[in-house]
C-alpha cells in the first residue's frame, strides 16, 4: 500500500515542503529510507520500529520503502520521526488516509513513543499556512511556539499515542491561550551612566538612525556600560520585525518555550576570540551565526583590535549589504544581517592614550595596535565617539540627575516615526538603510551646508562612501531636531563624529 504525509525541511531560517512517502508491498522484509536522507534521519527507522512496538503496533514481514522528497534537498535532523512514523501507520491501514489530508506533521520520536519538541518550529507552521494545510501536527511543547503564526489549527502531541487519537478524531483540541510575548525589561538605563554627555549623543543618533558607532577611551571610562544601554532607547519591534526576528530564534532553537513571541530588540555580545564561522554562520548546512542573530538588535564588539583580523574583516559585506551569503557545496544560504554594530576599544596597548602621565606607549606601538582594525572596517563605522574618564563631581549624588533612558527614547521614537512617513512604501525603515541614488531625494541641503560638506571632501580627504555616511547621520540628526532641510549645523556634528582623533 502506498501513502504520503506533509513535512517540512529547514534551509537557512526558512523552511520549505517535503512529503514523505511509504510503501508497504510483498518481498524480502526490509526496511529501506531514501531521498538525500543524513544519517540522523534514517536512524529514524529504529526509533519509529521500536517506539511502534512498544504501542503494541509490530511492523509485518513485509519490504517497506520510505522516500523523502524532493530528492535533491538534504534532509537533516530528528523532525522527521513523527511524519514517518505517521506514513507507516497509514501504510499499514492503522488510521484512514482522509485522516491526514491537508495535515503537516513534525516531531522526534523517543524509544517509548514519546515525542519530543525540534527546532525551527514557526518556519514550518508559517509553510504550512502558505501550503493551505488546515491543521498542523506539532510536539506540545512546541504548541506556544506555533501558535505565534496565527490562523492555522495547530494541535500538541505528547505522543505516538495521543497522535492515533488525533487521528482517529479522538483528541479533544485543549482550549487557546494566548500566545506570550516576550517582556521587555532589560534592568539597565542610561540614568546610571552619570556626565558622559558626548557619548549618550553618540548613542541617541546612532539608536534613532541605525547608524554604526566606535566607542574609544580608557578602560573603566564606560565604554561597556553604554553599549550595553543602547537597546533601552530603540524603537519598539513592529509586529513584522518580531516576527521575523523570532523565525531565526526558532532556527538555532533559542525561542522561550514559555513566552516564544520575541519583542525585545536583541543584543548580542560575543566574546573577541569568536572564530569566524560563530560569527557568520557554520556547518556543511549553516546555521545562524551572530550577526544574523543581532538582526533588528545591536551587536557589540568589545577589544575591537583583539578580535582575529580575518574574522574582522568578514564583517564587511554584511556592514554594506545588511545581509550574509554563505556558500557550500549542497547550495547558498543567505541570511538577514541588519544591526546595529556597536564596538569598542583602548586607544593603545594599555589603553591610557593621549594622557602621558600613565600611557608609556612607544608611538610605533600605538599605531601598530590602531592598525589592527583596518580602514576598510573603520570607514563602514559612521560615530567614532572619543570617551574619556568620569569627573569625581559626575560620579557623586551631588551632580545633576542624569538622562534616563525613556526620555532618549521618547526622541529615538520621534524620529523614528519621521523617518517611517518619510520612506513609506519605499522599503526602508532607518536612515542607515539609505542608499547613494536616495541622497538628493532625501537629504536636500541648504547652500551653507553644502558649501560646509564641499570643504571638507576636499580638505579632509572624505571616500565616497564617507561622504554618503555623513549624509545620512546629518539626516538623522536634522530628524531629532525635527527640521527638512540639512543645516550646516547638522552637517558639522556629523563631520565631528566621523573622524577620530589622529594618535
Amino acid at each position: 500500500m502506498f501513502c504520503r504525509v506533509q513535512s517540512a525541511a529547514l534551509y537557512g531560517v526558512e523552511a520549505l515542503p517535503v512529503t514523505v512517502e511509504a510503501d508497504v508491498s510483498d518481498g524480502m522484509p526490509q526496511f529501506t529510507m531514501v531521498g538525500f536522507v543524513s544519517s540522523q534521519v534514517k536512524e529514524a527507522q529504529e526509533r519509529v520500529r521500536t517506539a511502534l512496538r512498544n504501542l503494541g503496533i509490530h511492523l509485518p514481514p513485509k519490504r517497506m520503502t520510505i522516500n523523502l522528497a524532493p530528492g535533491d534537498l538534504r534532509k537533516e535532523g530528528t523532525r522527521f520521526d513523527l511524519p514517518l512514523a505517521a506514513a507507516v501507520l497509514l501504510a499499514l491501514g492503522e488510521i484512514r488516509e482522509e485522516a491526514l489530508q491537508g495535515v503537516l506533521l513534525a516531531g522526534e520520536l523517543h524509544l517509548d513513543g514519546s515525542i519530543g519538541a525540534v527546532t525551527g518550529i514557526l518556519p514550518t507552521v508559517l509553510l504550512a499556512r502558505e501550503l493551505g494545510c488546515s491543521t498542523c501536527v506539532l510536539p506540545a511543547e512546541n504548541t506556544a511556539e506555533g501558535r505565534i503564526a496565527g490562523d492555522i489549527r495547530v494541535v500538541g502531541v505528547r505522543s505516538l499515542e495521543e497522535f492515533l487519537s488525533f487521528a482517529r478524531g479522538e483528541l479533544p483540541d485543549p482550549p487557546v491561550e494566548e500566545v506570550k510575548a516576550e517582556t521587555q525589561n532589560y534592568g539597565v538605563d542610561f540614568s546610571d551612566i552619570h556626565g558622559q554627555e558626548a557619548v549618550k549623543r553618540a548613542a541617541l543618533i546612532a539608536a534613532a538612525g541605525f547608524h554604526n558607532l566606535l566607542l574609544t577611551g580608557p578602560p573603566g571610562s564606560g565604554k561597556s556600560m553604554s553599549a550595553r544601554r543602547i537597546p533601552t532607547i530603540l524603537p519598539d519591534l513592529t509586529e513584522e520585525e518580531s516576527l521575523e526576528l523570532s523565525k531565526i530564534y526558532s532556527v538555532v532553537g533559542l525561542l522561550s518555550k514559555e513566552r516564544p513571541l520575541m519583542r525585545c530588540r536583541p543584543f548580542r555580545s560575543p566574546h573577541h576570540t569568536i572564530t569566524a564561522s560563530a560569527l557568520c554562520g557554520s556547518g556543511f548546512h549553516p546555521k545562524p551565526g551572530e550577526i544574523t542573530l543581532a538582526h533588528r538588535g545591536v551587536l557589540f564588539l568589545d577589544e575591537l583590535p583583539e578580535m582575529r583580523s580575518y574574522t574582522l574583516e568578514l564583517l564587511r559585506q554584511p556592514l554594506e549589504d545588511r545581509e550574509i551569503t554563505i556558500s557550500r557545496a549542497g547550495g547558498a544560504y543567505t541570511f538577514p544581517a541588519s544591526f546595529l554594530l556597536v564596538a569598542a576599544m583602548n586607544p593603545c596597548p594599555c589603553g591610557y592614550y593621549p594622557d602621558r602621565n600613565r600611557c608609556m606607549c612607544m608611538p610605533q606601538d600605538i599605531k601598530r595596535y590602531q592598525n589592527r582594525v583596518s580602514q576598510a572596517i573603520l570607514d563602514r563605522i559612521d560615530l567614532h565617539c572619543r570617551v574619556t574618564a568620569a569627573k569625581y563631581e559626575e560620579l557623586t549624588t551631588r551632580g545633576a540627575r542624569s538622562t534616563g533612558s525613556a526620555a532618549m527614547k521618547e526622541q529615538v521614537v520621534r524620529a523614528v516615526g519621521i523617518q517611517q512617513e518619510r520612506y513609506r512604501g519605499k522599503g526602508i525603515v532607518f536612515n542607515g538603510e539609505l542608499s547613494a541614488s536616495d541622497m538628493d531625494t532625501y537629504c536636500p541641503l541648504t547652500g551653507e551646508a553644502a558649501g560646509l560638506l564641499e570643504e571638507a571632501f576636499i580638505k579632509l580627504g572624505l571616500s565616497a562612501r564617507g561622504y554618503h555616511r555623513v549624509l545620512r547621520v546629518a539626516r538623522t540628526i536634522a530628524d531629532l531636531e525635527g527640521a527638512n532641510m540639512l543645516e550646516a549645523s547638522h552637517i558639522s556634528e556629523a563631520l565631528c563624529f566621523r573622524f577620530r582623533e589622529p594618535s
